[in-house]
């Protein structure tokens, strides 16, 4: 298990300690797009994976049968049977895939002989090396050190001279666990080779790229290397020839470098929040390099032992959302250019999807999981209309620029994106009269999953599709005037004449009529707080209603919960002044869903706890049975490093707020170089309990308004000041220093 951190000067230290019995217990190294897991118990196991080894066959184009008015008359009509045909999708043979799916690589085995076993993993986080530490006969030890190349597909082992003597190396495909399913949908055995002093595989597919695994021993030395295309054998064999090359290392070691001088640091009172935010910055690394493939839910750390859960595709009802989310606050915004890209690739589908299905021009519409051609992976007919999904990503992208103040990704991408979601919304609404006043209204409309695709999971004006709708129209109106674009006078309708959310008993509802009834994973009906921030919770205005539905909500409790919704819950409390509530939230993931070794579960790791568990309830030993099956996902974790960074700083509608709320145990903790809108670095300084300083960078000039608390005179640059907040106009470069006067 994975308890320690060691922290020095120049290295952050974390320590595992074997057995770690499964393949998602492994410590994670990663360049974006090869992925290894190493775990293991007598033996050290690295599970390999290349991520984009896609079998496309089984997707489905978004279906253009269906239209808004279709949608709607067979809903209003509860014609299940009606639904059911028009989002039913081509039919497909048993000997097809039902879905396109991506597929995991294989594993290498290492024995170091009999009475040999891995005992401890150390991995220094600051350059990614990992050194496995072994124990053998007679009180001897050995170790492996394990290092991956940042801009290429190639990792190295280094051995010791005590493991290198008695090091055996085998490397098992994934088809030796997932074959029988791959065989009866048409794939064929990869071809194979092992020699004295290397080995390796080629996996085909009927009609996608084949991908390979090479590994060769050179001297002390093993080097692993994968491919994908065409000619991915003849590739991973020249890499695994060529080997480590000085450049390569020079490479490596100047990436992280760049890498941790970029990101916050952190320094907080509490350890379990300290480690999440460590070891989940250090995989944002290996999630989402910019040089690798846009992140999926599992990035490039796919299982051997089975087929990845749910295809390992694209969620955009939140997950890719929240894996992505901290690469604004720890100001590594280049991380986000692999999903724009993709994004911008499948624009002409979007456009065909969102003017087929709305029936009017200009429209884009982006079904809620897909994989990276955007075909529509299943027939979830409520999650397929889910028109937030794209309003969501236009949300992130507004961010992107407003985070870099670069105007080129307004233009080139936001602006498309909110363009197209904000005609796709046009077409939903309608007029109504409601107490003699004429307003907008979401005839048809839907909250993730709640109901998931049954005929009562959708209603009128969902909360969630009306914070997404207002977060639309009010960033366009921003944007138009940023770009010099006349104002479109729809956007300005809307803001004013569609609520903000749907009451349903004095506080906010799924939609009209549906209160949330039960514990529910997707707190989506709260989405005006939290990520769209359409309302403040904290004005007189909506503190109320605010209070009374995180009352029923806490009622309802989390046993329904899973585990990428708890950091969002945290984010939620937060934002509404809760802070010890946050960390709580925090602190019960870790503990609930995270495994032995800190892998980051879609299900809870126990029973007990939550409905959502992996494992038979009084079976104590279930997680050696053959069939276990353990559902790991990235969204969570990186969930938690924004709402590590929430607790610090949150960017609000009027102003940048610095330690809004600090949780009643903290008494000293300091960061620095929290990115926020605007393009500033901030950091603080608590001691003893209190906020004594504030420090900023402006990284691209413009208006600051920093919201600090400081009560009575305080210092700016050792200048007297009075007020709650710092209201500026800065110069790029310029560095602030806000601190408490002596006289405090």
């Amino acid at each position: 298990m994975a308890n320690n951190v060691k922290t020095k000067s120049t290295e952050t230290i974390l320590t595992w300690h074997f057995p770690l019995p499964r393949t998602h217990t492994g410590i994670l190294i990663g360049n974006g797009t090869q992925g290894l897991m190493v775990w293991g118990e007598s033996t050290l196991n690295i599970t390999i994976a290349r991520a984009g080894f896609w079998d496309h066959r089984g997707g489905n184009a978004f279906e253009t049968r269906a239209t808004f008015a279709s949608v709607r008359r067979l809903l209003e009509a509860n014609d299940e049977a009606g639904i059911r045909d028009l989002f039913a999708g081509a039919a497909k043979s048993p000997s097809s895939p039902q879905h396109p799916q991506q597929i995991g690589g294989g594993r290498m085995e290492i024995s170091l002989g009999k009475g040999w076993r891995p005992i401890e993993g150390r991995l220094d986080i600051s350059r990614a090396i990992l050194t496995v530490r072994f124990a053998g006969p007679g009180k001897k030890s050995a170790r492996i050190t394990i290092r991956q190349v940042m801009n290429e597909e190639l990792a190295w082992l280094d051995f010791d001279a005590a493991s290198a003597r008695t090091a055996s190396i085998k490397l098992i495909p994934s088809w030796a666990h997932v074959g029988k399913a791959l065989e009866a949908v048409g794939c064929l055995p990869p071809d194979q080779w092992t020699g004295r002093n290397e080995g390796g595989f080629c996996q085909t597919l009927p009609e996608d790229e084949p991908m390979a695994v090479a590994w060769r021993r050179q001297g002390r030395r093993v080097v692993l290397a994968t491919a994908l295309g065409p000619d991915a054998l003849q590739r991973a064999r020249q890499r695994v020839d060529k080997g480590i090359t000085p450049a390569s290392i020079r490479v490596t070691d100047a990436w992280w470098k760049a890498y941790w001088q970029d990101v916050p640091r952190l320094q907080l009172p509490e350890a379990s929040l300290q480690h999440s935010y460590d070891y989940g910055v250090y995989k944002q690394a290996g999630l989402t390099n910019p040089g690798g493939v846009a992140a999926t839910l599992q990035g490039p750390w796919m299982e051997e032992y089975q087929l990845p859960p749910w295809s390992n595709d694209y969620h955009f009802n939140i997950n890719v959302q929240m894996i992505y989310w901290p690469c604004l606050g720890t100001n590594r915004l280049s991380h986000l250019n692999p999903m724009w890209q993709l994004i911008q690739s499948w624009m002409p589908r979007l456009k065909t999807n969102g003017e087929a299905f709305f029936g009017v021009p200009g429209a884009i519409m982006l079904p809620h999981a897909v994989d990276d051609r955007c075909q529509v992976v299943g027939t979830f007919w409520s999650g397929t209309i889910d028109h937030a999904c794209t309003a969501w990503m236009a949300q992130l992208a507004w961010l992107h620029y407003r985070y870099s103040m670069d105007e080129s990704i307004l233009r080139d991408i936001a602006w498309p994106l909110l363009v197209g979601s904000f005609n796709g919304y046009w077409a939903m609404l309608e007029e109504i009269e409601e107490n003699g006043v004429k307003r907008f209204s979401l005839p048809v409309s839907v909250s993730p999953e709640y109901n998931g695709s049954q005929m009562n999971a959708w209603g009128r004006d969902a909360s969630f599709q009306l914070a997404a709708l207002h977060s639309t129209a009010t960033l366009l109106q921003q944007a138009a005037k940023l770009l010099d674009l006349p104002a479109d006078a729809r956007w300005a309708d809307v803001r004013q004449r569609l609520p903000a959310y749907t009451l349903n008993h004095d506080r906010i509802g799924l939609w009209q009529g549906q209160d949330l009834a039960e514990s529910h994973r997707h707190h989506s009906h709260m989405a005006s707080i939290y990520p769209f921030c359409t309302i403040d919770p904290l004005s007189t205005e909506r503190r109320g209603v605010v209070a009374n539905s995180l009352a029923h909500w806490t009622a309802k409790g989390a046993g329904q919960w899973t585990g990428w919704c708890i950091p969002w819950a945290a984010i939620l409390c937060a934002r509404c002044g809760l802070a010890d509530a946050a960390t709580t939230w925090l602190q019960w993931w870790k503990s609930n869903f995270t495994n032995i070794g800190h892998g980051t579960l879609h299900d809870a790791d126990f029973g007990g706890c939550s409905a959502w568990n992996q494992g038979a309830l009084f079976t104590p030993d279930f997680r050696r049975t053959p069939d276990f099956r353990e559902i790991m996902q990235m969204d969570a974790g990186m969930g938690a490093v924004t709402a590590i960074m929430e607790l610090l700083v949150q960017c609000r509608q009027d102003g940048i707020y610095v330690l809004p709320g600090l949780p009643k145990h903290w008494r000293n903790l300091k960061f620095d170089g929290i990115r926020t809108e605007g393009a500033f670095l901030i950091g603080g300084t608590v001691r003893d309990g209190a906020l004594c300083e504030i420090r900023v960078t402006s990284l691209a000039g413009g208006s600051l308004e920093l919201v600090h608390g400081f009560k009575g005179t305080w210092l700016l640059n050792g200048k007297k000041k009075k007020g709650p907040r710092l209201s500026r106009r800065t110069k790029s470069g310029e560095k602030l220093l806000i601190s408490i006067s002596p006289s405090h």
